[in-house]
């Protein structure tokens, strides 16, 4: 018998086994695409399924065939065939992410600005069962009655990286946010200890990026002489905020956004960040982790954007966490 998500009560017991389901999209779903919409509601469906039962015609919009790309309106309403999820996936479904709220810097109907501590990813995924978003989700009642609609990440942080975060609580804010930050409309300024002291004279960092896998399958990123076919353009800003013993703490702004750009940007300088563990100086690592530096010394610090409802330029500002500042203060 079908289903219908959200129908009133009186819905057949449920037997356990795949059945069709007609999903109605609501303002959450609006403008999202197909194929993002039905991974987000399909839950332990390998990607690949999910496109393959895009492309045969078993999902319909409005009883019509649709591709992957097709962009979803509210009312909508999505007829999704019997599918099965392998029983570790049921199982990881029963389990939800833990409740947590995190540090807010500016919160209204539009969008949420956290503080990320260092140590927690953005999202599950890569061996990762939960990040930031879905643990909000869980503590603001996400798709519950009365609680969040809509809560959906903007831009990424590396999990190690703490500071500035925007999640957006409506799709058209979503949307807003990205294009800003896709076209470079946005200020991001990082806070970086990097080991040895900077040159003055070098301000910026304009080296095209690849992205690669190691033979474990991790993935790495360096810099690639301009004329590669693979690098991707990336221009790091520099500016020395201070000069310590052994060590020189920057203001680095990033005009692209590159994966692991500060870190490779900075690395290949001949100055890596103190406590990178991917692209640093790995013995100094072991020493500073002896002196109190337990993590990699890279802070979101500052975000400038145009607010997605009033217009108006909005400037974020997330202070140093106080074991970084414990660390560059200690004699």
């Amino acid at each position: 018998m079908n289903r219908i998500i959200g129908a009133p009560s009186g819905l057949p017991p449920d037997t356990g086994k795949p059945e069709v389901r007609r999903i109605a999209v609501d303002e959450g779903g609006a403008g999202q695409r197909l194929d993002n919409f039905l991974l987000r509601h399909l839950k332990g469906v390998p990607k690949t399924h999910v496109y393959r039962i895009i492309r045969s015609g078993e999902v319909r919009v409005n009883k019509a065939r649709a591709g992957a790309d097709t962009r979803l309106a509210e009312g909508d309403v999505v007829r999704v065939p019997p599918v099965r999820t392998s029983d570790a996936a049921a199982r990881k479904a029963e389990r939800p992410a833990p409740a947590r709220e995190f540090p807010v810097l500016l919160e209204d109907e539009h969008l949420i600005a956290l503080d990320k501590p260092a140590g927690v990813a953005v999202h599950g995924g890569s061996g990762v069962s939960f990040g930031v978003i879905e643990q909000l989700r869980q503590a603001r009642q996400y798709g519950e009655a009365g609680g969040a609609r809509f809560l959906e990440l903007v831009h990424r942080l590396d999990r190690e990286t703490s500071g500035i975060l925007l999640v957006a609580r409506k799709r058209s804010a979503l949307k807003t946010l990205q294009d800003q930050f896709r076209e470079r409309e946005t200020g991001k300024t990082y806070l970086a200890l990097v080991l040895g002291d900077w040159p003055e004279r070098l301000k910026v960092i304009d080296a095209p990026l690849h992205k690669y896998l190691q033979a474990d399958g991790e993935r790495r990123v360096k810099v690639v002489g301009k004329d590669d076919a693979d690098g991707q353009r990336a221009i790091t800003l520099v500016k020395v905020r201070e000069r310590l013993p052994g060590f020189t703490l920057l203001e680095v702004t990033i005009k692209t956004g590159r994966t692991h750009q500060i870190r490779v940007h900075l690395a290949a300088q001949g100055h890596p960040i103190a406590g990178d563990d991917k692209y640093g100086d790995f013995e100094r690592n072991k020493a500073l982790q002896k002196q109190g530096l337990k993590r990699m010394f890279l802070h979101a610090w500052r975000l400038q954007f145009t607010h997605p409802a009033s217009g108006e330029r909005a400037e974020l500002l997330a202070p140093l966490p106080p074991e970084l500042t414990s660390f560059i203060n200690t004699p």
